[in-house]
């Protein structure tokens, strides 16, 4: 089966409720049919995995949500599902826990080999090569900066422009400019609030309700638009 993958900048825009912008991608995703959906909830930090589990169930109605947490062998959970989802949070603690487990490879694999896989911001950031591009406090040091690899582009969910006055720090596109720079063959996909990708197969469109900021060294910071074609970055 040809992989599909929906990656969000974040759970929410707003005005909206959990996942509630992103519901005519999420039925691409899955289909009308129920499917049973295998939750990683290893990302939440500040509220339990039992909460997390509960809100994402609300957010992808009409189908069985199972967060893996409940299973002594979260590889079977993962294995048996019709699709895979992977929640937001701090993305150290997710990828720290998904080598723990031993989850990273198995996530690939079946993502890779057509099993539906869904993820919003930290679990968008981890179907990069890496997790550099996250925007996260490093609160774990995890066992690798190795992630899923589902596309071959940085993602960085969230991203904005706004620079605050007064704010001598540096913006986000200059942090984005730091990592392309030391790591020149390196494509960034700057995710707006919103924004999201759908990959099927050999395509990968941007699509949602805002668009993205492309960042690579060798060229300025170039945006696209809803609609765009980006399977130049797969």
């Amino acid at each position: 089966m040809p992989r599909r993958h929906l990656l969000l900048s974040s759970s929410r825009t707003a005005g909206s409720g959990y996942l509630e912008h992103a519901q005519a991608h999420i039925e691409w995703l899955l289909g009308s049919t129920k499917k049973t959906i295998a939750f990683i909830p290893y990302a939440a930090v500040r509220f339990s995995w039992d909460e997390y589990e509960t809100m994402v169930a609300k957010g992808i109605a009409g189908h069985n949500v199972v967060s893996i947490h409940h299973s002594s062998n979260p590889r079977d959970v993962i294995q048996q599902a019709d699709a895979i989802a992977i929640g937001g949070g701090n993305t150290f603690q997710l990828v720290n826990l998904l080598y723990q487990y031993e989850l990273m490879d198995l996530i690939r694999m079946q993502a890779l080999g057509g099993t539906p896989f869904m993820g919003w911001s930290a679990g968008s950031n981890v179907a990069s090569p890496r997790l550099c591009t996250t925007n996260d406090m490093p609160i774990v040091e995890p066992a690798s900066f190795q992630t899923l690899g589902l596309i071959s582009a940085q993602i960085n969910p969230h991203y904005i422009d706004h620079h605050p006055d007064g704010h001598m720090g540096e913006t986000r596109a200059e942090r984005l400019a730091e990592f392309t720079a030391v790591n020149p063959d390196t494509y960034v996909i700057g995710l707006r609030e919103g924004a999201l990708l759908r990959v099927e197969g050999s395509q990968m469109t941007l699509d949602g309700l805002a668009g993205a900021c492309v960042f690579h060294q060798e060229s300025n910071p170039k945006e696209f638009d809803t609609g765009a074609d980006l399977s130049f970055l797969l």
